[in-house]
């Protein structure tokens, strides 16, 4: 294995926390949970609604990965983090679904949590292939 390679894209959204916003290891990269930050600030106010918040976050990502030289189109896996699953799984899917050809989705995890950073609805991270 060759070393890591430790993503800071500019561009994207100011990290909340101690991390890189994508760490590289032989051509897979760990893309870092996305909050709806509408710019680099971390302190600017979200979209208002699941589906605002939902577009916002995948812009973001959208954002990390052609800072590192990728698109959607390289995304193997998905996790999304609700914290209103019931009331925003089916909103946030329907926005979620414009991002990905049909029979060309990445494989995906949905869980329902109890919070996130900043009191955002939605939270989503990515795993990429580089190729």
């Amino acid at each position: 294995m060759g070393p890591l390679q430790f993503h800071m894209i500019a561009g994207a959204p100011d990290p909340v926390a101690p991390f890189s916003h994508a760490v590289e290891a032989d051509g897979w990269v760990f893309v870092t949970g996305q909050m709806p930050f509408v710019d680099t600030s971390i302190d600017t106010p979200y979209p208002e609604g699941i589906e605002a918040q939902t577009r916002q976050v995948m812009k973001n990502l959208t954002n990390v990965l052609e800072g590192a030289g990728l698109t959607l189109k390289n995304v193997a896996s998905v996790r999304i983090f609700l914290t209103h699953f019931c009331e925003d799984y089916d909103l946030m899917n329907a926005v979620y679904a414009t991002y990905f050809e049909s029979g060309q989705r990445p494989a995906r995890t949905c869980i329902g949590v109890t919070g996130l950073a900043k009191g955002a609805r939605v939270e989503i991270d990515m795993i990429a292939k580089r190729f």
